[in-house]
């Protein structure tokens, strides 16, 4: 270990296409139960825990074949049931990947992957 900072110090924004930027940020704040925080035509910012996620209309049609961003959640199942009650479609169901540790992904309606994590030992009070 160096006494050099990190490169990477923590997620901070996750942006997803919105090629209909409006119906995005209805979707969104729909499913998330809050109001953007930046609110342009050209981005809408939403802060969700402290982290951003961000609808670009100017990012391309969405798809699921990038990499897939995980939202901390309290509880899995009712996270992905949520997310499903919202319009979402099922990519992956709930499975434990090890140590109590418990992963799910959907497609938004706009095709973007979003991965939801129950993490029983992650604190993000503790990280550097």
């Amino acid at each position: 270990m160096t006494d050099e900072s990190p490169v990477l110090i923590g997620l901070r924004t996750v942006i997803y296409a919105a090629p209909d930027i409006a119906r995005g940020k209805t979707w969104y704040a729909a499913m998330l139960g809050i109001e953007p925080y930046f609110d342009e035509p050209y981005y809408v910012g939403f802060n969700v825990g402290g982290f951003e996620l961000g609808l670009d209309p100017n990012a391309g049609s969405g798809g699921a074949g990038g990499a897939t961003a995980y939202w901390a959640v309290a509880n899995a199942d009712e996270g992905l049931a949520r997310l499903l009650d919202s319009g979402a479609t099922l990519s992956n169901p709930v499975s434990e990947v090890g140590e109590g540790i418990r992963v799910a992904s959907v497609l938004d309606p706009f095709g973007n992957r979003l991965g939801i994590i129950e993490n029983p030992h992650f604190d993000p009070a503790t990280s550097r």
